[in-house]
């Protein structure tokens, strides 16, 4: 039996794929591990979607081959895609699978040996409507990542998504509530909708909101949460879903990317600062209780004081839970690359160290005013200090105390107050206590 480890840069979209890849290879006898150190098959999911990003997964790949050079690696997805001769570099890679076949995976490498040369399968993205046949494998996860659309046609002046991923497309509506019930069969009780723009979905007359209200009728899913959803996409049907309260859940993560609307104009963005503002308030207004989460640039080419100071607006007006404060990073082959008036590197720290604190004060926040409401949580993991920690409906992160097995249980919890553990930054140490009720 061969042993194969993943490692998976990047979104949920990535993490999705490589749970279906691993369930594809085990369908083929190997066993899924996690120490690279120890595996025949090494799989790096790559992302590209900044330049640190390309840079943590070549370094990743130099060190497995370096400490393990008997292993077969494979660099597959976004960055293979795009920078195939970048990584044809590194010395002992032996495959690099673009996006359009890393599905295909077990069948591109028969055997896990070492090649003389890297193997390059880089074709163009598929434009067509897609089918999975493979259930995702996530076998220590309570949530499961379920993709339901891939690419998109924004092309945002910053975003190699586009070239990465290829234009928008979608999975056929009966193959998604297909796995849906097999993941809920192998006793995931929350779904996590993903795609590259999955407000885009479009199969036939299905439109996103039909197929969460498909998934809700699936026997054994609890929740469902949706990931990352443009402004510019968001039903109605999908907000009055989430305002019923069942199990569509409310919370959304939102990008806005900027608050200033001449930097929007620059990003090639969809939305202005007023219509984003807009939809979120009412957003907010309709749905009790709602978690908003978002991503935020700061040091994109032209962004003034003055348009900065318009983004910590946006961000201290609104009740966000969770910020993702990203430092504009410039990708080749994307119209941002060539932008005169670079923002300098220094102001572009001090800006994302500013912004940081506005994250860290607005989910202290909203952490605060839970204090005394019963959320739903469902349970994942025990702590180093012995602590059941889960999240609830509207992606509060929360912490109880009790000698318990809560894994994987869904459970009603008082917040009681807030708990700040080991390090602080961008709100990553915070949880809220609760007692079980």
């Amino acid at each position: 039996m061969y042993k194969i480890a993943f490692e998976t840069f990047g979104c949920r979209l990535n993490q999705a794929e490589t749970a279906t890849l691993a369930r594809q290879f085990m369908a083929r006898g190997y066993e899924v591990i996690d120490d690279p150190l120890s595996a025949d098959l090494y799989v790096v999911n790559t992302c590209n979607l900044t330049s640190p990003a390309t840079s943590k997964c070549r370094r990743k790949i130099r060190s497995v081959i370096r400490r393990n050079p008997g292993a077969c690696v494979a660099a597959i997805g976004c960055y293979a895609q795009t920078d195939a001769e970048n990584l044809k570099e590194i010395e002992g890679l032996d495959y690099i699978v673009g996006t359009s076949d890393k599905l295909r995976l077990a069948e591109i490498i028969p055997e896990p040996v070492k090649l003389p040369e890297p193997l390059i399968v880089n074709n163009p993205v598929d434009k067509d409507t897609f089918t999975i046949d493979e259930v995702g494998h996530y076998p220590w996860n309570t949530r499961a990542n379920l993709k339901v659309q891939e690419g998109c046609d924004f092309v945002c002046s910053f975003c190699i998504v586009p070239r990465s991923r290829g234009r928008a497309r979608s999975r056929e509506f009966g193959n998604i509530v297909d796995e849906a019930r097999l993941l809920a069969e192998a006793g995931h009780r929350e779904l996590v909708v993903t795609g590259v723009n999955m407000g885009t979905y479009r199969d036939g007359n299905y439109r996103l909101s039909d197929v969460l209200r498909a998934l809700s009728d699936v026997d054994g899913i609890d929740r469902i949460r949706l990931s990352s959803i443009e402004p510019t996409t968001i039903e109605d049907e999908v907000i009055a879903h989430m305002a019923e309260g069942g199990k569509l859940c409310p919370y959304a993560h939102v990008p806005a990317q900027s608050g200033d609307d001449r930097v929007l104009a620059a990003m090639r963005r969809k939305h202005d600062s007023t219509g984003f503002r807009r939809v979120l308030e009412d957003a907010v207004a309709r749905v009790p209780g709602l978690g908003l989460g978002t991503d935020i640039m700061v040091g994109f080419p032209g962004e003034s004081e003055a348009a900065f100071e318009n983004s910590c607006e946006l961000m201290r007006a609104l009740p966000w839970t969770n910020i993702h404060v990203f430092s504009f990073s410039a990708r080749r082959r994307t119209s941002a690359w060539n932008m005169e008036d670079k923002v300098p590197a220094g102001v572009i720290r001090e800006r994302s160290e500013a912004m940081h604190r506005i994250a860290d004060i607005k989910k202290a926040e909203y952490y605060g005013a839970r204090e005394g409401e019963t959320l739903r949580v469902l349970f994942e993991e025990r702590g180093r200090d012995g602590r059941w920690i889960g999240f609830s409906d509207n992606y509060v992160k929360v912490s109880v105390d009790t000698d318990g097995d809560l894994s994987n249980q869904l459970l009603p919890v008082r917040v009681t107050g807030l708990l700040h553990t080991g390090k602080t930054g961008s709100g990553a140490a915070l949880l809220a206590a609760g007692v079980l009720l």
